[in-house]
C-alpha cells in the first residue's frame, strides 16, 4: 500500500499551486495535461476499487457519462473544473479506494470479473502502482514544462 500511496502523493504534489491554465497546458503534440491526469486517475481509482473490486456502480460523475460517444470523457471534461475541484475529486476517489482496501484481505477476489480470470486485490494494487508510476512520469514532464519544477 505504501508504494501506491507514494505515487498518489507524487501526482497530487505535481499539481499543487498551479492555476487552471497551467493544469491545462499541453506539451508537444500531446493533449495530456495535469488536469486531465488528475481527473483520469480519479476515474481509475473508482473504476478499479468501487466497480471492479466491490462490484458497485460507479459513483457520480462517472455513472452518468456517455462513454460510447466520448471514450475519454473524464479527461475531455477536466477543462470544466477549477484546480480545487480537480484535486477534491481526486482526493475523494482516493479516500473511497482506501476505505475499500482497509476492509479487505489482500487475496480478496474482485466482485466484478467481467467473465475473465479472477482478479485479486493484490493484482489491482500492483496494477494501480504501474498506472500511477506511468502517469507520474508524464506529470514530471508536464510540471517541468510549466514552471521548471523537478523532482517528486
Amino acid at each position: 500500500m505504501s508504494f501506491l500511496d507514494y505515487y498518489r502523493a507524487v501526482l497530487a504534489r505535481k499539481c499543487v499551486g498551479l492555476r487552471s491554465d497551467q493544469l491545462q497546458l499541453t506539451v508537444a503534440a500531446s493533449t495530456l495535461t495535469l488536469g486531465r491526469l488528475l481527473r483520469h486517475m480519479a476515474f481509475v481509482e473508482d473504476h478499479w476499487f468501487q466497480s471492479v473490486l466491490l462490484g458497485r456502480p460507479l459513483p457520480d460523475p462517472w455513472l452518468g457519462a456517455d462513454w460510447d460517444a466520448q471514450p475519454d470523457w473524464e479527461m475531455d471534461t477536466a477543462v470544466d473544473f477549477t484546480p480545487t475541484e480537480l484535486i477534491e475529486q481526486f482526493d475523494e476517489a482516493v479516500a473511497r479506494s482506501r476505505a475499500a482496501i482497509d476492509r479487505l484481505d489482500i487475496e480478496t477476489t474482485a466482485a466484478n470479473e467481467g467473465g475473465g480470470e479472477p482478479t485479486s486485490l493484490r493484482w489491482i494494487l500492483v496494477h494501480m502502482i504501474e498506472e500511477y508510476a506511468r502517469h507520474c512520469g508524464h506529470a514530471d514532464l508536464l510540471r517541468e514544462a510549466i514552471d521548471g519544477s523537478t523532482g517528486d
